[in-house]
């Protein structure tokens, strides 16, 4: 049964959720109520932030395993980006949910990883928006079903933007309040949470609250319960919702202070007087940096003072820091052919007071997709031939472009007509060849003056700035770019009317109908093919990412498996599955009601060798 039935019969088959289909991001109706949630959301952030009222509750760090919290050795996961929809979710929770779970390695043999006895969920639990419902239907519904019954691991979770949306009241209600998930225990009480791991390690969430500064209550949690508590060669796990230091180099050279503030005031030292200020070292270390937010994996590598000039992130070594991007929880999958290859963080420009010298860190060979598989992925949105072409996964998107497109007719007819001194219907039926191309030459020399307008304001402003010193153009603004190419797609249909031969006798408005019937036509295809290589132009930001979220690409999921072994060492199994589960059967649930069990689960495979990482940087 696939998941569109299950979703119709969700009532019928007595399922205790309704599963959804994925997040068509380009849809007129999503992007309208996705925009409207998410203004009100940010513009409302600061006076809705319930970080400050958990300043109240009752705080603890938590330990793990749970049922054996004097283990000396673990294996836990790492998911994020996870509540999209229902055939690649429901295929990573079975897959997280496996008690032993066959692994093909790169040298294609296969080995097997014990379930982790804790589940670390990175951020952006829900999709588009969170709301009680999105959550049990998306998430949580899911997660219950692929592990009724427990108990089972512990679960800690941190919140993206999209949990956020709400002001983080669905979030709360789901991960603070202790309510188990089918097997998985929820132990946290605030949306941020410090858990103590066996032979020196330490997990830190942090709740940065859409990329603001930590809150004071947050704060207080951290020196108490991890700084107060770290010692001499402890580890620490440092979770993040976004990938900052991707972020200083993508026009945000100020993204990764509060990260470095928490490692240098946090985690390397702890404040022994309030009021002084002084501190004294603890000598733990942040060891690995983990995030979601973008739908990829990508490992960025410390560069060694002992490694030789040009070696990047190569070889292996234990002593490295790593910053490790994983959000293949269930969102669709996002580009890593643009991921900067070097990294120098903390940046220079950055504007923290006290800050440590520039530390080096290389993106490592092996990315998910790879990198010249993700150029691929990337240009198909502008591929009408292909099954992911922007209209064909965003069926409303096309008739929102030929609606716009017979909005543009009517105005193009009625300046065409003005210029000929008629109506527009017998400016389309008279005008010829030379009249229609020279008003083509004039809409389009009127349209580029008007676009240019702003980058002629920018270019002028940079002058200013800079002295006489001008500096080379950049390109014009890209929704410059967006309104020229519908403004020709929008000639293009002009020219194709007029280029009919409409009999004599047909009435004005049959003609009239056939034009906008033609303008719809050429505007659902040609304005849609052209707002996709405007995107294709992009780089990065907002707009790049549109290239592969209009496309919601299912496949290619995965989650990390960490090992910490005796000997103190970590191990970080990256693991990729082989596609989703689109056939499922409807089983008795032990609670009660059905049950969507998958008919087969996915093949799993090592995305690269596992990553040994020491528990403190030893000098060699």
């Amino acid at each position: 049964m696939r998941s569109p039935e299950l979703h119709r019969r969700a009532k019928e088959l007595a399922l205790p959720f309704v599963p959804e289909e994925r997040v068509r991001w380009l849809e007129p109706g999503e992007l309208a109520r996705s925009v409207g949630k998410v203004v009100l959301g940010v513009t409302l952030a600061g006076y809705l932030d319930k970080r400050e009222i958990q300043g109240a509750l009752d705080a603890r760090p938590l330990r793990a395993p749970l049922d054996d919290p004097d283990a000396t050795e673990m294996w836990f996961d790492y998911a994020a980006d996870l509540g999209d929809g229902f055939d690649a979710t429901s295929s990573v929770a079975w897959t997280l949910a496996e008690d032993d779970l066959p692994v093909e390695r790169q040298d294609g043999e296969p080995t097997r990883l014990p379930r982790g006895s804790m589940l670390v969920l990175g951020g952006d639990e829900v999709y588009p928006v969170a709301s009680a419902s999105a959550y049990a239907n998306r998430m949580t519904g899911p997660y219950r079903a692929a592990l009724p019954t427990g108990p089972g691991p512990l679960m800690v979770a941190l919140p993206g933007n999209h949990d956020w949306y709400d002001g983080l009241t669905s979030f709360l209600r789901v991960f603070a309040q202790q309510r188990d998930i089918g097997g998985w225990r929820t132990r946290q009480n605030r949306s941020y949470f410090v858990v103590q791991l066996p032979q020196g390690w330490w997990l830190a969430g942090l709740d940065s609250q859409f990329e603001s500064s930590f809150d004071e209550p947050q704060l207080r949690f951290f020196e108490t319960h991890l700084s107060a508590r770290l010692g001499p060669g402890d580890g620490v796990i440092v979770c993040s919702a976004v990938p900052a230091w991707v972020k200083c180099v993508e026009g945000d050279a100020d993204a990764f202070d509060a990260l470095h503030w928490f490692d240098r005031n946090v985690v390397r030292t702890r404040l022994t007087d309030r009021e002084s200020g002084a501190r004294t070292p603890t000598g733990a270390s942040v060891r690995l940096w983990l995030t979601g937010d973008r739908h990829h994996y990508a490992r960025y590598a410390e560069h060694l003072e002992t490694d030789p000039p040009g070696t990047g992130g190569a070889p292996p070594d234990p002593r490295r820091r790593q910053m490790v991007t994983c959000g293949l929880g269930g969102a669709y999958l996002t580009a890593t052919h643009r991921l900067p290859e070097r990294l120098a963080l903390p940046p220079p420009e950055a504007r923290l007071q006290e800050k440590d010298d520039p530390v080096d860190f290389h993106l490592t060979h092996r990315t998910h997709p790879p990198r010249g598989e993700s150029r691929r992925l990337a240009r198909r949105i502008a591929q009408p031939w292909k099954r992911f072409w922007v209209t064909r996964r965003n069926p409303g998107f096309g008739l929102l472009t030929g609606g716009l497109h017979i909005v543009l007719f009517l105005l193009a007819a009625l300046l065409f007509g003005l210029s000929l001194g008629t109506g527009p219907v017998d400016a389309v039926r008279a005008g010829g060849w030379a009249d229609v191309l020279r008003f083509a030459g004039a809409f389009a020399g009127v349209a580029a003056a008007l676009t240019a307008v702003p980058w002629l304001v920018h270019l002028a402003r940079r002058r200013r700035k800079g002295g006489l010193r001008v500096p080379a153009p950049a390109r014009p603004p890209r929704p410059a770019s967006a309104v020229l190419l519908q403004a020709g797609v929008a000639l293009l249909a002009l020219v194709a009317a007029v280029s009919l031969p409409f009999p004599a006798g047909w009435p004005g408005w049959t003609v009239l109908l056939l034009c906008l019937l033609l303008a719809g036509a050429v505007g659902a295809f040609a304005g849609s093919e052209a707002f996709a290589l405007w995107l294709l132009s992009a780089r990065h930001g907002t707009v790049c990412e549109w290239q592969m979220s209009g496309q919601g690409v299912e496949d290619g999921k995965g989650f990390l498996r960490i090992r910490i072994a005796p000997d103190g060492t970590l191990t970080v199994h990256p693991l990729v599955l082989d596609g989703v589960c689109r056939d499922w059967e409807v089983t008795e649930d032990p609670a009660g009601g059905g049950r969507p069990v998958p008919a087969r689960l996915p093949s799993v495979s090592l995305i690269e060798e596992p990553i040994v990482i020491a528990r403190e940087a030893r000098t060699p």
